[in-house]
């Protein structure tokens, strides 16, 4: 199964994300990108892709280890940014050096327990909200690309309230159904641990 661990936004923070991406989605141009829905939004801390069944048991005891050693923070959905043309995101305020030390631990974890998982990057908190649309085999459709800048300029004064990151989620990727236009994956969390416990 297709496997990453995350930090998972309360309802509130949600609610207020998806009203600024309400204004967004009401720019020109706005139907030239993919919007992620809220349901999926999320701060991925550890991409596993697919895991064989039975290294489960122990991805499981290395992420409970990690969310052990790591106490809850504060957080806050805060400013924006692109990564290229290519992904919108909303940022990370608050105690984000916390939450790059779990990701830390989450990726440590997946390696001792055997997944097999890309060089290590430095961790940057992001949530996806929108992506570039483009044809099946990764270009753009247009030569004229939708420009992510006026949705990034709208993200720049965006702070959302403070929630307390308490717990790390094992979650599964579902993939669209192929063939299907607009659909997106569906997400599932299969476990979770609280902070600090």
């Amino acid at each position: 199964m297709r496997l990453f661990a995350a930090v998972l936004p309360p309802e509130a923070a949600v609610a207020e994300l998806a009203a600024r991406v309400k204004a967004l989605r009401a720019l020109p141009g706005a139907d030239g990108l993919r919007w992620t829905e809220r349901e999926g939004w999320h701060f991925t801390l550890a991409f596993f892709g697919e895991v064989a069944e039975d290294v489960l048991p122990e991805l499981h005891t290395r992420l409970a280890r990690a969310a052990h050693r790591h106490h809850p923070h504060e957080l806050r959905l805060a400013g924006g940014g692109r990564f290229d043309d290519r992904v919108v995101w909303v940022g990370a305020d608050g105690d984000s050096e916390a939450l790059r030390r779990l990701a830390d631990s989450a990726e440590a974890g997946g390696r001792r327990a055997g997944v097999p998982m890309d060089r290590h990057r430095p961790y940057h908190p992001h949530l996806t909200i929108a992506r570039a649309r483009s044809s099946r085999h990764g270009f753009p459709r247009h030569t004229s690309a939708t420009s992510l800048a006026p949705y990034v300029d709208g993200l720049t004064d965006f702070a959302g309230r403070e929630w307390t990151v308490g717990e790390l989620n094992l979650v599964r990727s579902h993939p669209p159904a192929p063939g299907v236009p607009g659909q997106q994956p569906r997400y599932e969390v299969v476990a979770a641990w609280p902070l600090g416990h």
